[in-house]
C-alpha cells in the first residue's frame, strides 16, 4: 500500500515519512514547520508567477519583432536573436538575449596536442608561463568538461607562429552548439544616464 500524500488529521509527517501525532511534536517544532511552509508556499507561488511573466514577455518581444520586420521593414535583432527594445522616452531598455551552449568535440584533443608540440619547440624562459596558462585553460570543471571561454582566452596571445595559430583555428573548428538559453534583462535609466538592470533575482533585491 502506498503512503498518503497528505497526512491524517491531527498528524504531520517527519523527515523520515512517517506520520507523527501532533500531540507528540514540541511547539517549536510545529512553529519552525509552519514558518518554513509558508515562505515555500509564497515562493512557488512567486515562481510560477514569474515563469509566466518570462514566457509572456518573450511572447510579446517575438511578436514585435516579426510584426516589425513584415508591416514595417524594421528588423531588429542579429543572426543570434539577441535584441534590445527601448521605450519612446528611453527611459526603460528590454534586452533578449540567446546564451549557446557550447562545448568541444573529439578536435580538441588534437588542439591541446599542438600546443603542447608548439611550447615544447619554442626556448625555455617565458614559454613556461604560457605553458601555464595553457593548463590552467584545459582545467576540466567539477562535470569532466572544459570551460570554452577559458581556451578561448588564448586566441588573445598574440604569438606569430604558424603551428599555434593553426592550433587556435582548430580550437575554433572543435566548438559546438549543443543548445541555447533564452534570457530576458529589463532596464530603468537612472539620473547618471546609466541604465540599471530591475533584479528579479531575490539575491540581488
Amino acid at each position: 500500500m502506498t503512503n498518503p500524500t497528505q497526512p491524517q488529521d491531527g498528524f504531520r509527517f517527519n523527515a523520515q515519512g512517517h506520520q507523527v501525532p501532533l500531540s507528540q511534536i514540541k511547539d517549536i517544532d510545529l512553529l519552525r514547520d509552519d514558518v518554513v511552509l509558508s515562505i515555500v508556499e509564497k515562493a512557488e507561488a512567486t515562481q510560477a508567477a514569474m515563469a509566466t511573466f518570462k514566457s509572456e514577455a518573450m511572447a510579446q518581444v517575438a511578436d514585435f519583432v516579426d510584426l516589425s520586420a513584415q508591416e514595417f521593414d524594421v528588423k531588429y535583432g542579429g543572426t543570434k536573436g539577441n535584441v534590445t527594445l527601448l521605450s519612446f522616452d528611453g527611459k526603460y531598455k528590454v534586452q533578449r538575449s540567446i546564451g549557446e551552449h557550447r562545448v568541444f568535440d573529439e578536435r580538441i584533443q588534437a588542439a591541446k596536442a599542438k600546443i603542447d608540440e608548439c611550447i615544447k619547440r619554442w626556448s625555455e624562459g617565458s614559454n613556461d608561463h604560457i605553458k601555464a596558462l595553457v593548463d590552467l585553460a584545459f582545467r576540466v570543471d567539477k562535470q569532466g568538461k572544459i570551460d570554452v571561454n577559458q581556451v578561448l582566452s588564448l586566441r588573445q596571445l598574440n604569438i606569430d607562429d604558424p603551428d599555434w595559430i593553426e592550433a587556435m583555428d582548430a580550437i575554433a573548428d572543435s566548438i559546438k552548439v549543443v543548445g541555447k538559453t533564452p534570457y530576458l534583462r529589463v532596464y530603468k535609466r537612472q539620473s547618471d544616464g546609466q541604465y540599471k538592470q530591475i533584479p528579479l533575482d531575490i539575491a540581488k533585491l
